[in-house]
């Protein structure tokens, strides 16, 4: 079999999967249900493989294949194809897409069974999945906003999944705008790309831009900047970055599917792509390496103070993801999709152990009530620490290998862009910080009532259902997940899919180590090789001075924060009371949503009223009443004059044939 033939069959398994359970949930059994589509997940990977090794067997610079199944559309110099383009780093997002996803799967077939929407859940789990791969394997502009598209909306279901809590409603209506404006802009982007290339194939789209544009010519400017928007509204980036917070109103599942390998990583691949444009218009990538290095920095200082743990988590995903999209705007393409590798791994970690033990708490997502997990629930404490270590870069650990790659670019290209090395070793402090805080809170410590009754009599609590935003009361069928609470420590799918996660968590990055392997740079090579950017190397000392820096600012963010949270546990409120404004801005999420609120929605809402009230009520329904009026009498009269005698229609024909004759009389006259 060819690499394409393994593509089509990688978006082929999750599609059949997701109709199979769609179709047949009244006839599947639940568990069947969930090995179907975990199953399907599994034989993507599988396909992902097979590719894999088909690129493996020919020459890197033949690692480019494309496919079509038929012409979607072929007219007046328009050729859109159904197809897919295979190359290393398609192949490279389609294994950690389906091989993350096949965990999350795993783990939602233990967490969620006591759920009323079993059926339906992997149903949508697996479109979501078909439509990120759908995305990554697109081989022109057109399927890849159709892709978009599909995983705005699939992660609209999934986040609403419980769609009788109105908080979730609106987190999902959220995401789904956010997500459309972000549509819109990949959509004009293509547009341009079409109107200035001739093409919405990647191939030649991407062969032709260096001869049609020149650097910083605003045409191609504007594209990339469309581009950007597509970009950032995906990947929760400044200033689209407020509906990813909210998402946390979905399942765990959900959260760690969208927040790992899948979603929030689009934008990171499609700068990844496009990189030859990006390349012809360096402002719009500065711009981008810019943005990316704010949310870096804001996110972090957000997570700092968040109470809630799955929300904590989803502000580091934002600052994780601001790290990558600084690398690939920069250039540092490989360090960039290492860094989503193992940000994927450790991240889906996370959000399962913060899963099984909100589980445990009965649902209750506040740090301030949780403490000593580390004895009531072993398994799960080792997977979140596992994931913690990575996600601080401590030294070792994958987050470690793949953080400091980005910065060691950063500063071997020099220039202005030392800047981003500077302040991404100040973000890097600050991760360790926020994620060991999360630590420190919830594994040591004196066991909370609910962790007691784990350790006592092996016993899950459980509570009246409650809405965790709001604390509302609610009936099981919408509860957190359902009438029971599944833990790791009770369900063997669950302590698979973080063992194998903790696993990765810790040695991924062994993959990438300076001066001993680069097997992810070689990869990734052939996509690269006619960028400039790619070309630039750290030396090996600054990559190993680099790591030293970024080792001994973790080790000091886990000391800092252990000193505050365990040592000295009165600290932070004495800090919090010194820095009063400074806490209100990072508790307030820097107010990006009240300033939404003013700057947008506010000013919609009122010239929707506007139109409504003024041009709506008076332009348009006086418009029409006075059509209707005018139709209404020209009617009248017409119905007079038919009244069924000949003579009369006679009288009418000779009156208008006089008045024809007086007509050219006058006009020769």
């Amino acid at each position: 079999m060819t690499a394409t033939s393994w593509a089509w069959l990688v978006l082929l398994f999750p599609l059949l999967g997701s109709i199979v359970i769609g179709l047949g949930f009244k006839v599947l059994p639940a568990k069947v249900a969930g090995a179907i589509g975990t199953l399907s997940i599994g034989l993507a990977f599988a396909c992902g493989i097979g590719a894999l090794l088909c690129l493996l067997g020919e020459d890197p610079e033949a690692r480019h294949h494309a496919s079509s199944l038929w012409d979607y559309a072929s007219v007046a110099g328009l050729d859109i194809k159904l197809g897919v383009y295979v190359d290393p780093l398609s192949v490279f997002m389609v294994l950690v897409v389906t091989g993350v996803s096949t965990l999350i799967h795993l783990y939602s077939y233990g967490y969620m069974q006591s759920d009323k929407g079993y059926h339906r859940f992997f149903s949508y789990l697996n479109f979501f999945v078909f439509s990120m791969l759908l995305l990554v394997l697109a081989g022109n502009f057109v399927l890849l906003i159709v892709g978009w598209a599909f995983v705005g909306f699939a992660s609209y279901a999934l986040i609403s999944f419980w769609y009788r809590r109105e908080t979730a409603t609106r987190a999902g209506m959220k995401a789904f705008v956010i997500n459309v404006v972000g549509d819109v802009g990949l959509t004009l982007a293509a547009f341009l790309i079409f109107r200035e290339l001739g093409t919405f194939d990647y191939g030649p789209a991407f062969e032709k831009a260096p001869e049609v544009f020149t650097t910083n010519e605003w045409t191609i400017t504007a594209i990339c900047l469309l581009l950007l928007v597509g970009a950032f509204a995906k990947s929760a980036q400044l200033p689209f970055h407020t509906w990813l917070p909210d998402a946390m109103e979905g399942p765990t599942p959900v959260s760690s599917l969208i927040h790992a390998a899948t979603m929030v990583t689009a934008g990171v691949y499609l700068i990844a792509r496009t990189h030859v444009f990006f390349e012809l218009a360096p402002t719009a990538a500065d711009i981008s390496a810019f943005v990316g290095l704010a949310t870096l920095l804001i996110a972090g200082t957000i997570a700092l103070v968040m109470t809630d743990l799955k929300r904590a988590i989803a502000y580091s995903t934002m600052s994780q993801i601001g790290y990558m999209i600084m690398g690939v705007s920069i250039g540092a393409y490989s360090a960039g999709l290492f860094h989503l590798m193992t940000h994927a791994f450790f991240k889906a970690l996370l959000f399962m152990a913060a899963g099984s033990i909100i589980a445990g708490m009965a649902n209750n997502q506040n740090i301030d009530k949780m403490s000593g997990f580390g004895k009531a629930m072993r398994f799960t404490s080792i997977a979140f620490l596992c994931g913690a270590l990575a996600l601080a870069a401590f030294p070792g650990t994958s987050g470690f290998f793949s953080k400091d790659e980005i910065l060691a670019y950063a500063e071997a290209r020099g220039g202005m862009y030392v800047i981003f090395t500077v302040l991404g070793y100040v973000g890097a402090l600050i991760t360790a910080v926020y994620t060991f805080r999360l630590v420190f809170r919830v594994l040591p410590g004196v066991p909370c009532k609910e962790a007691q009754e784990l350790i006592d009599s092996g016993h899950v609590a459980h509570e009246e259902p409650r809405n965790p935003a709001t604390g509302e009361l609610e009936d099981t069928d919408v509860g957190f997940p359902g009438a029971t609470h599944h833990v790791a420590e009770g369900s063997w799918p669950m302590k698979a899919a973080m063992g194998v996660l903790s696993v990765l968590a810790l040695i991924g990055g062994l993959i990438q180590i300076p001066g001993v392997d680069d097997v992810l740079s070689k990869w990734l090579d052939p996509v690269f090789e006619n960028s400039p950017l790619a070309a630039i190397h750290p030396s090996l000392s600054t990559d190993w001075i680099g790591l030293g820096i970024g080792g001994a600012l973790s080790i000091l963010g886990i000391w800092l924060a252990h000193f505050l949270y365990v040592q000295q546990p009165t600290t932070p409120a004495y800090l919090i009371e010194k820095l009063r404004p400074l806490y209100t801005l990072f508790v307030n999420k820097w107010y990006f949503d009240e300033l939404i609120d003013l700057l947008i929605v506010r000013p919609a809402l009122a010239i929707g009223r506007f139109a409504n009230r003024v041009f709506e009520r008076v332009v348009v329904d006086g418009l029409v009443t006075g059509t209707e009026g005018t139709v209404r009498s020209a009617g009248g009269v017409v119905r007079a004059v038919q009244n069924g005698f000949v003579r009369s229609y006679a009288l009418l024909l000779v009156a208008g044939f006089a008045g024809l004759a007086l007509y050219f009389l006058i006009s020769s006259s």
